[in-house]
């Protein structure tokens, strides 16, 4: 069974995290919207699968960048434009990563890591 961890991030300025592709970048403003994607995105390989599509040679995309775990929670807490993120996921922090890139570019920073 695979080690469930707590990811804590944070978001400085949440209405101006986007991520690079306009088709996959996270379009809401608030940390409730952003949390349910995020968690959809990490129980759910669908916004994986439109990324890979998205690539010049889907076929040779590494098929583990697409796990999922139906079991992840993300919870995201606002303050002012400042959103913290917790996330609960037996995912590796390379997949928690690439989704996080897609929804929002690299406007995140973690700031813990422990067993959940």
């Amino acid at each position: 069974m695979p080690t469930r961890q707590r990811f804590l991030l944070s978001i400085d300025d949440l209405p101006k995290a986007r991520g690079e592709s306009h088709e996959l970048s996270f379009e809401g403003g608030s940390a409730e919207s952003f949390a349910a994607l995020l968690q959809k995105s990490l129980r759910e390989p669908v916004l994986w699968q439109r990324w890979r599509d998205m690539q010049p040679d889907p076929d040779a995309v590494d098929p583990s960048l697409g796990l999922s775990d139906p079991d992840a929670t993300v919870e995201a807490h606002q303050s002012d434009v400042h959103v913290s993120v917790t996330v609960i996921t037996s995912l590796p922090h390379s997949i928690l990563q690439h989704r996080l890139t897609l929804l929002i570019g690299r406007h995140w920073s973690l700031r813990d890591v422990s067993a959940a």
